[in-house]
């Protein structure tokens, strides 16, 4: 399916993307030999800005859960559009094979197992790069990376020391110099290397 567009009047008064498509995947349809199932309803959804991902529950005709599966929709929101157009989306499901891999684990955790081929390879996908932003880094760590980047100062550099203040990371090179910016740095991989522990070391003092 390609991209939907509408005006605010078409979102039925929904004020954002997430209500929007909360709706839309909640519905019952009338019984019908043919019909896989007979209803959906969102048991979890979630919207980062960009990328709309849900946990849909697909139910028979006495409600029973058939299974969960994922639903993913790319969204285009800007309210403040020159045309009207301020909404817009296009929607697969995981069995679509999804390039968007970022589905947080709460809604990965509710889906049914599948053998799909292609809905398997988009949830590994999804669990490694989990595992890639839930590494935790500390202060004083060197983050090496496979290959060295190239920055707008024209310096190239492989290797960071990291400095934390509080949540926020920021780089330098080993020796502590400069200051580095690289975007959606815990989506990428690199190797973290850790400092060597000081370990103090008391004596006893003599009565």
């Amino acid at each position: 399916m390609g991209w939907l567009y509408m005006h605010r009047a078409g979102m039925g008064g929904h004020e954002t993307p997430k209500a929007y498509l909360d709706d839309q995947l909640t519905y019952e349809r009338e019984a019908c030999e043919d019909a896989p199932f007979r209803g959906c309803r969102v048991l979890k959804s979630v919207f980062t800005g960009s990328t709309y991902y849900a946990a849909v529950e697909r139910y028979g005709e006495d409600r029973e859960r058939l299974y969960v599966t994922a639903v993913i929709c790319l969204v285009r929101w800007n309210p403040k559009a020159a045309d009207g157009l301020i909404f817009g989306y296009k929607d697969m499901d995981e069995q679509s094979g999804p390039v968007e891999a970022n589905c947080p684990r709460s809604i990965l955790e509710l889906l049914t197992s599948s053998s799909h081929p292609y809905a398997l390879d988009w949830r590994n996908r999804c669990y490694a790069m989990l595992r890639l932003k839930e590494r935790k880094v500390a202060d004083g760590d060197i983050l090496r990376l496979p290959e060295p980047l190239r920055f707008t100062d024209g310096s190239e550099h492989r290797e960071f020391r990291v400095s934390k203040r509080g949540n926020k990371i920021e780089l330098r090179t080993p020796d502590g110099f400069g200051a580095y910016r690289i975007s959606r740095l815990m989506e990428r991989r690199f190797e973290i290397i850790r400092p060597a522990r000081r370990i103090k070391t008391f004596f006893p003092i003599a009565q």
